[in-house]
Protein backbone atom coordinates (compact mmCIF):
# COMPACT_ATOMS: atom_id res chain seq x y z
CA UNK A 1 0.00 0.00 0.00
CA UNK A 2 1.38 3.34 -1.10
CA UNK A 3 0.15 6.63 0.42
CA UNK A 4 1.15 10.29 0.81
CA UNK A 5 0.58 12.33 3.98
CA UNK A 6 0.22 16.08 3.45
CA UNK A 7 0.12 19.14 5.66
CA UNK A 8 -1.73 22.28 4.63
CA UNK A 9 -0.19 24.50 1.94
CA UNK A 10 2.02 27.13 3.57
CA UNK A 11 1.22 29.63 0.80
CA UNK A 12 -2.33 29.98 2.14
CA UNK A 13 -1.04 31.21 5.51
CA UNK A 14 2.08 33.27 4.76
CA UNK A 15 0.09 36.52 4.39
CA UNK A 16 -0.95 36.16 8.05
CA UNK A 17 2.51 35.54 9.49
CA UNK A 18 3.82 38.52 11.42
CA UNK A 19 0.62 40.57 11.32
CA UNK A 20 -0.29 42.55 14.43
CA UNK A 21 -2.86 41.06 16.81
CA UNK A 22 -5.28 43.76 15.67
CA UNK A 23 -4.83 42.87 11.99
CA UNK A 24 -5.18 39.16 12.77
CA UNK A 25 -8.39 39.83 14.70
CA UNK A 26 -9.85 41.52 11.61
CA UNK A 27 -9.35 38.16 9.83
CA UNK A 28 -10.86 36.16 12.72
CA UNK A 29 -7.43 34.85 13.70
CA UNK A 30 -5.87 34.73 17.18
CA UNK A 31 -2.18 34.42 18.03
CA UNK A 32 -1.17 31.94 20.75
CA UNK A 33 2.14 31.06 22.34
CA UNK A 34 2.68 27.35 22.93
CA UNK A 35 2.76 26.56 26.63
CA UNK A 36 3.66 22.88 26.45
CA UNK A 37 4.56 20.12 24.04
CA UNK A 38 2.52 18.32 22.85
CA UNK A 39 -0.58 20.45 22.69
CA UNK A 40 -0.19 22.94 19.86
CA UNK A 41 -0.18 20.94 16.59
CA UNK A 42 0.82 22.79 13.42
CA UNK A 43 -1.21 21.69 10.40
CA UNK A 44 1.42 22.89 7.92
CA UNK A 45 4.50 21.13 9.29
CA UNK A 46 2.64 18.32 11.11
CA UNK A 47 4.84 18.97 14.15
CA UNK A 48 3.89 20.19 17.60
CA UNK A 49 5.13 23.67 18.42
CA UNK A 50 7.89 24.06 20.97
CA UNK A 51 7.01 25.90 24.21
CA UNK A 52 7.31 29.63 23.61
CA UNK A 53 6.70 29.31 19.87
CA UNK A 54 4.05 31.51 18.22
CA UNK A 55 1.06 29.98 16.44
CA UNK A 56 -2.06 31.26 14.77
CA UNK A 57 -5.48 29.78 15.55
CA UNK A 58 -7.95 30.16 12.70
CA UNK A 59 -10.86 28.54 10.97
CA UNK A 60 -9.98 26.42 7.92
CA UNK A 61 -12.23 24.79 5.30
CA UNK A 62 -10.65 21.34 5.09
CA UNK A 63 -13.46 19.66 3.14
CA UNK A 64 -14.44 21.98 0.33
CA UNK A 65 -16.68 19.63 -1.62
CA UNK A 66 -20.15 20.46 -2.85
CA UNK A 67 -21.68 17.76 -0.64
CA UNK A 68 -23.27 17.68 2.81
CA UNK A 69 -19.77 16.72 4.07
CA UNK A 70 -18.36 20.22 3.38
CA UNK A 71 -16.65 21.13 6.61
CA UNK A 72 -14.32 23.54 8.36
CA UNK A 73 -12.98 24.06 11.83
CA UNK A 74 -10.19 25.41 14.03
CA UNK A 75 -6.54 24.71 13.30
CA UNK A 76 -3.16 25.92 14.56
CA UNK A 77 -0.33 26.92 12.23
CA UNK A 78 3.18 27.85 13.38
CA UNK A 79 4.31 31.32 12.30
CA UNK A 80 7.82 29.87 11.97
CA UNK A 81 6.69 27.23 9.45
CA UNK A 82 8.99 27.15 6.42
CA UNK A 83 7.51 24.36 4.29
CA UNK A 84 4.50 22.10 3.96
CA UNK A 85 5.02 18.56 5.23
CA UNK A 86 4.65 15.87 2.60
CA UNK A 87 5.92 12.31 2.94
CA UNK A 88 5.36 9.00 1.21
CA UNK A 89 4.53 5.99 3.38
CA UNK A 90 5.45 7.81 6.62
CA UNK A 91 3.14 8.69 9.51
CA UNK A 92 4.33 11.83 11.35
CA UNK A 93 4.92 11.51 15.10
CA UNK A 94 2.22 14.15 15.64
CA UNK A 95 -0.38 11.64 14.41
CA UNK A 96 1.23 8.55 15.92
CA UNK A 97 0.79 9.93 19.44
CA UNK A 98 -2.91 10.87 19.32
CA UNK A 99 -6.33 9.24 19.18
CA UNK A 100 -7.54 9.87 15.62
CA UNK A 101 -10.77 9.96 13.67
CA UNK A 102 -10.22 8.95 10.05
CA UNK A 103 -12.76 9.74 7.34
CA UNK A 104 -12.62 8.16 3.88
CA UNK A 105 -13.97 10.12 0.88
CA UNK A 106 -14.40 9.52 -2.82
CA UNK A 107 -13.02 12.08 -5.29
CA UNK A 108 -16.35 13.97 -5.29
CA UNK A 109 -16.18 14.47 -1.51
CA UNK A 110 -18.71 11.90 -0.36
CA UNK A 111 -17.77 10.03 2.82
CA UNK A 112 -17.95 6.24 2.53
CA UNK A 113 -16.24 5.06 5.70
CA UNK A 114 -14.90 6.32 9.01
CA UNK A 115 -13.26 4.93 12.13
CA UNK A 116 -11.45 5.94 15.30
CA UNK A 117 -7.96 4.56 15.90
CA UNK A 118 -4.93 5.13 18.08
CA UNK A 119 -2.31 6.91 15.98
CA UNK A 120 0.13 4.02 16.34
CA UNK A 121 -2.44 1.88 14.48
CA UNK A 122 -3.17 4.36 11.68
CA UNK A 123 -1.24 2.61 8.92
CA UNK A 124 -3.36 -0.58 8.85
CA UNK A 125 -6.51 1.56 8.67
CA UNK A 126 -5.06 3.47 5.70
CA UNK A 127 -4.53 0.12 3.97
CA UNK A 128 -8.06 -0.99 4.79
CA UNK A 129 -9.69 2.20 3.49
CA UNK A 130 -7.56 2.38 0.34
CA UNK A 131 -8.52 -1.24 -0.26
CA UNK A 132 -11.92 0.13 -1.29
CA UNK A 133 -11.56 1.25 -4.93
CA UNK A 134 -13.96 4.20 -4.59
CA UNK A 135 -11.94 5.86 -1.78
CA UNK A 136 -9.83 8.71 -3.15
CA UNK A 137 -8.44 10.32 0.01
CA UNK A 138 -8.60 10.34 3.78
CA UNK A 139 -8.96 13.15 6.28
CA UNK A 140 -7.47 12.62 9.70
CA UNK A 141 -8.82 14.53 12.71
CA UNK A 142 -7.91 14.57 16.37
CA UNK A 143 -10.69 12.43 17.83
CA UNK A 144 -10.97 14.21 21.17
CA UNK A 145 -11.24 17.82 19.98
CA UNK A 146 -12.29 17.05 16.42
CA UNK A 147 -9.72 19.36 14.81
CA UNK A 148 -8.52 18.59 11.30
CA UNK A 149 -5.02 17.06 11.34
CA UNK A 150 -3.93 16.08 7.81
CA UNK A 151 -4.84 14.60 4.46
CA UNK A 152 -3.72 11.22 3.13
CA UNK A 153 -3.84 10.45 -0.59
CA UNK A 154 -3.10 7.30 -2.54
CA UNK A 155 0.56 7.15 -3.53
Amino acid sequence: MDYIVKGLPIEDFRPLFGLSDEALSAHGVKRYVAEAKPGFPCRITLQDAEPGESLLLLNWRHQDSDTPYRSDGPIFVRESALATFEARNEIPEQQRSRLLSVRAYDEAGWMHAADVVEGADLEPLIGKFFGYPKIGYLHVHNARRGCYACRIDRG
